[in-house]
């Protein structure tokens, strides 16, 4: 059951977008942007919110298609899956979703650190988010396609991004451009497994690999003062 509530949130172009809002479960750790993948705030994603509230977290996840489909929920078939990617593609700026990202951190910033997580499209936010934005402690991409090709933007702050090696969206010779960098603040992780390998709702969910690339990011997170 979800802990968390969705609340409209005015972000910096003056839209009210709502953003899925969870207060941390005990102790407060820090604020933590969670980023969607391209199939919007699903109730996979508030899922995961919730679990990273339940380890301290003050969590906000915005729902960054809402200009252009308010409420967009999809599946990962179909007509769902190829308006997601009309929407990530074609219809909404991917520069508007680092504003909005922008927002939410900067909502959280005067309680504490602020981190980010992100998955898929929200992989790719995170490592913009690393390598552009401020009030930021530090970010975990998971799986971002757009990745390999910022691979020349330096990281301002630690970011750590996982990758599987089977992913047939990111080849790996675009992932060890990315290693390839040696960014001092940015570590690269690759696992024995497809694209979206965190989410169990998907057909390449691999538990061991999702259950270690969590344990990395709240380990980066603790390192960087939560």
């Amino acid at each position: 059951m979800a802990n968390g509530q969705m609340e409209k949130m005015t972000m910096a172009d003056g839209a009210d977008i709502a953003v899925y809002h969870v207060h941390p479960a005990g102790e407060r750790r820090g604020g933590l942007v969670l980023v969607q993948e391209i199939f919007g705030v699903t109730d996979h994603i508030r899922e995961l919110c919730d679990d990273y509230a339940q380890d301290g977290y003050e969590v906000l996840a915005p729902s960054l298609y809402d200009r252009e489909h308010p409420g967009f929920e999809a599946d990962y078939t179909g007509e769902d899956f190829a308006r997601a990617v009309q929407l990530a593609r074609e219809l909404h700026p991917f520069d508007l979703s680092l504003s909005d990202v922008q927002t939410c951190i900067d909502a959280l910033a005067p309680n504490g650190p602020v981190f980010m997580v992100g998955y898929c499209y929200g992989g790719s936010v995170c490592w913009f988010g690393a390598t552009r934005m401020h009030n930021l402690a530090a970010a975990s991409g998971y799986y971002g396609s757009l990745i390999p090709a910022a691979a020349d933007e330096e990281p301002k702050l630690p970011v750590i991004l996982h990758f599987g090696r089977h992913d047939s969206g990111i080849p790996m010779e675009g992932v060890d451009k990315v290693i390839a960098k040696d960014w001092p603040n940015a570590t690269v992780y690759v696992y024995e497994a497809g694209h979206g390998f965190n989410s169990d709702r998907r057909k390449d969910y691999h538990e061991p690999s999702a259950d270690l690339a969590r344990e990395r990011t709240l380990a980066l997170f603790a390192a960087n003062g939560a």
